[in-house]
């Protein structure tokens, strides 16, 4: 059965997987970028670019300025990324229907017992539910908007009644 437990559960591990991925490739970005130029070209590379050429006070210069750059670069990117995050992030709502619940049925109004009111956002939806006493209840704002899933019911989407 997908509780709603079951499904908040699964949208957390998600998140959880892309956000370690996310972190292990910018840890191992971080590392590669704290060496100096000779460390991350190839000896060839570095003869080929006329690096062998600088004084090693050139050289020392040209490492500062380039570990300038990158934590430059390094802040621009990670607030980029936390501003994509801001406007993707799930904001997740686990509460319990103030009541029962038999079904959809084209305009069905839920209130939960956190006190939001949602309304079926799809009237073609037509469910009946397994759960009808107070069913645990997970309401996801993402993307595409909310979707509720509550207990012994399939997921739909629902929008808030602003004034119940």
């Amino acid at each position: 059965m997908n509780t709603p437990r079951n499904f908040l559960i699964h949208w957390l591990v998600l998140s959880l997987c892309v956000s370690l991925g996310c972190l292990q490739s910018a840890r191992a970005a971080r590392e590669k970028m704290s060496e100096d130029i000779q460390q991350i070209m190839t000896p060839e590379e570095f003869k080929a670019a006329g690096l062998n050429k600088l004084s090693p006070d050139e050289l020392a210069r040209l490492n500062a300025w380039l570990q300038g750059y990158r934590q430059v670069t390094e802040q621009a990117a990670e607030k980029k990324a936390t501003a994509r995050a801001s406007r993707t992030k799930l904001d997740v709502l686990v509460s319990r229907v103030d009541g029962t619940f038999t079904g959809l049925t084209g305009g069905t109004i839920i209130r939960l017992e956190d006190g939001t009111v949602w309304k079926q956002a799809n009237a073609d939806d037509r469910y009946r539910s397994k759960v009808t006493d107070h069913p645990a209840a997970v309401v996801i704002h993402g993307v595409f908007g909310y979707k509720m899933q509550l207990e012994g019911a399939q997921a739909f989407y629902v929008d808030p009644v602003r004034n119940p």
